[in-house]
């Protein structure tokens, strides 16, 4: 009895510690609290001063308390396995406790009448060691954050439960990281039973949540998702340039032994499940290990869209700081050596960094003879002898190879059926010698930047004669396996990489803010307003850094005179909005095309607003507030903010109507840290004084003229 309450006592005391310390809002003043495993009799507790996770460890492990110290959100109803695993043809739970007849809500006190399963894998021990960085990143390039994440990881050891899996040891990690709401979590599978063992579907997540809303009919599928967690893996495809429609691994399902929620079909989708659903039998050797997906779940304290897109921004910059490199580069068309060497001084002398051959040039990354590899060697050392980064496209899918190294349909036997129609798959013959010589390529030439166009969605493959997987029922986890080390390879030689799926968290830099290609054969008017949406609807969840848009320097998918800006002298005025609209909102476009400028005015047009951006990069890499979604119709806007920096914030207003309008603009000063007043410069010139009101807002009224556009800076 006093044992139970010294227990209670202690998480009591631990919560209450942690409320204390969270005086302030994390996303506008960083948090002082770090990350610590602290303990409090039979309970292992994680606590951040955002979030807290406790697991009973005896008699078996089991997470009873997960608790949002933001806003006191408790997200638990029930206990869960730790784990799920399939071993040889069979489901093993790891961890866990039995004995919990109330689903709807979770007591305590109830753990001590819980019971192990005895075919459980059962607790060993527990470790607890500092974060060590998913990825050893090698930055060479200009990034908003260079740090890699702090934190402490708890690591529980599991040993089998019954003789027919003896050896295998199960770990589950957790991670939780300083100053952010968010643990991630994986587990790893490691073989000691001397022998070969399949390793079928892994759940490696288990959690029965609060449901989001009580419903007498409905199922799981139309049916709200608990908003209080937000869940995103390392097993994401679909060339969507968003995340929640490549998510591969989260499962919202009903909870069955809910018995006594409203739900009249116990329908209620309020347990969550993770794992890869196409992933059910690698081959493990002996003495080898296997690594799952890793769950990174943030969690809410808010429904508002803007808030929710901050903390997943957060995520990226704290845990793949890479995310935050955004070097400025052009998208060179080019035939021969020359030009390569003519659009290296373009970019030297107007302050660009960085030049990729874009798609259609003359660079083969897949050539590796010595000849090709001499030439662009030389083409490298002469872009670093200007200071300018050099990189190259090449296209993986929407290409066919061949019948014996294409993916295999699992309806027919035959090639074809892929997301691209024919793709290669990256465990054939042909897969696996690409991804050496794209590996030979950039070591032996010094390229700095690797374009990657049409990686493998996801394409599962029938075929058994491929070497680098089984089967139809390892080949998606074995192609990601092969493609996420190359990421990884090149991202610790210190690559950039642009890949057009989510790969964020495997090493990639950059994707699509979102786009369809054939608008890029419509007027520059068209071009304006569009990529203007396209950037505010491609910031809510990616930070600026983590998206690229698009710039047609001459003909792209059609269009006439008027889509296009060559010759750029004669088209001034568009030139310098759209490099505006993207710089101003701290995306890297393409600018694709033979040059940068072709008269000495156009020189100076670019090198400007490349010396306006550089003198504003920090502000202009934070985050965008979405004030007015562009329309055509009336003023659109958006706000960078960043309370660290003394440009707490950057405002950008355009006027795309033909005729001068005056508009008053409430400007939400939030997340700029601002209480009081803020001092706004015109232009970066004019300082004005304004008293910010009870929504932290300041009522500014402007006069825009005729299609143009303003900026003031706030301090």
């Amino acid at each position: 009895m006093n044992r139970r309450w010294l227990s209670l006592s202690g998480l009591a005391l631990i919560t209450q510690l942690a409320f204390a310390q969270q005086k302030k809002d994390w996303l506008v003043t960083p948090v002082t609290a770090k990350a610590e495993v602290q303990s409090a009799g039979q309970d292992v507790v994680l606590t951040n001063g955002l979030v807290k996770r406790a697991f009973r460890i005896a008699p078996n492990v089991a997470c009873f308390d997960y608790v949002n110290l933001s806003n006191g959100q408790q997200l638990l109803r029930a206990v869960k396995p730790e784990a799920r695993i399939g071993l040889n043809g069979k489901e093993y739970n790891v961890g866990g406790l039995y004995g919990q007849k109330e689903n709807a809500y979770l007591l305590p006190e109830w753990l001590n009448g819980f019971t192990a399963g005895s075919s459980d894998f059962q607790y060993v021990k527990h470790e607890v060691a500092d974060i060590k960085p998913r990825v050893q990143w090698k930055a060479r390039y200009w990034a908003g954050n260079k740090q890699q994440a702090t934190g402490k990881q708890l690591t529980f050891t599991y040993k089998a439960g019954t003789p027919e899996v003896q050896g295998v040891t199960v770990k589950v990690h957790y991670a939780l990281y300083d100053g952010i709401p968010l643990i991630t979590k994986w587990l790893t599978i490691e073989n000691g039973a001397g022998k070969n063992i399949s390793v079928n579907r892994v759940v490696n997540e288990m959690l029965a949540l609060v449901e989001e809303e009580s419903a007498v009919v409905g199922t799981p599928a139309q049916l709200r998702k608990p908003q209080g967690i937000y869940v995103e893996t390392n097993y994401a495809f679909n060339n969507a340039m968003q995340y929640p429609v490549s998510d591969q691994t989260t499962h919202w399902k009903a909870d069955s032994v809910y018995t006594s929620q409203v739900n009249y079909d116990l329908g209620t989708p309020c347990l969550l499940e993770v794992y890869p659903d196409k992933v059910t039998d690698v081959i493990l050797p002996q003495g080898e290990t296997f690594t799952s997906v890793g769950t990174n779940e943030l969690l809410m304290d808010s429904y508002d869209r803007e808030r929710r897109g901050l903390a997943v921004r957060k995520m990226y910059r704290t845990i793949a700081p890479w995310t935050t490199g955004n070097p400025i580069f052009m998208h060179l068309v080019s035939k021969n050596d020359e030009q390569v060497k003519e659009a290296v001084d373009q970019c030297a002398a107007t302050g660009y960094e960085a030049l990729i051959l874009s798609f259609g040039s003359h660079v083969n990354m897949e050539d590796t003879s010595a000849a090709n590899i001499a030439r662009w060697k030389k083409n490298a050392a002469y872009a670093h002898s200007k200071g300018i980064l050099i990189g190259g496209y090449s296209l993986f899918s929407s290409r066919r190879i061949s019948d014996k190294d294409d993916v295999i349909s699992p309806v027919t036997g035959k090639p074809g059926g892929a997301f691209f129609g024919n793709a290669p798959c990256f465990g054939s013959e042909w897969g696996l010698a690409y991804r050496d010589k794209i590996k030979a390529f950039i070591t032996q030439t010094g390229f700095d930047i690797w374009e990657n166009d049409g990686p493998y969605p996801g394409d599962v493959c029938a075929s058994t004669t491929h070497p680098g997987h089984k089967g139809l029922d390892d080949s998606q986890w074995r192609q990601m396996e092969i493609q996420k080390e190359l990421y990884r390879w090149l991202n610790e030689k210190g690559v950039y990489i642009n890949a057009p799926d989510w790969y964020f968290l495997d090493g990639t830099n950059k994707i699509a803010l979102g786009y369809r290609e054939v608008n890029f054969s419509l007027s520059r008017e068209q071009q304006k307003i569009l990529n203007r949406q396209n950037i505010f609807d491609g910031t809510w969840e990616k930070t600026p850094s983590m998206g690229w848009g698009f710039v047609p320097l001459t003909r792209y998918h059609g269009g006439g005179p008027e889509a296009v800006l060559e010759p750029l002298k004669d088209h001034l005025d568009d030139y310098k909005q759209l490099m505006f609209q993207y710089y101003g909102a701290g995306v890297q476009a393409c600018y694709r095309g033979p040059r940068l400028y072709d008269s000495e005015e156009t020189k100076k047009v670019v090198t400007d607003m490349v010396n306006w951006y550089k003198q504003y990069r920090d502000i202009l890499n934070s985050d965008v507030i979405h004030l007015r979604r562009p329309d055509a119709r009336d003023w659109d806007g958006i706000l960078h903010a960043n309370p660290q920096l003394k440009e707490k914030g950057l405002l950008i207003l355009y006027n795309p109507l033909k005729t001068s309008i005056t508009r008053t603009i409430a400007v939400p000063l939030y997340y700029t840290g601002l209480t009081t007043t803020a001092k706004v410069k015109e232009s970066g010139k004019t300082l004005k004084t304004y008293p910010l009101n009870r929504n932290f807002e300041i009522s500014m009224t402007v006069t825009l003229a005729p299609g143009s556009y303003s900026w003031w800076v706030i301090e």
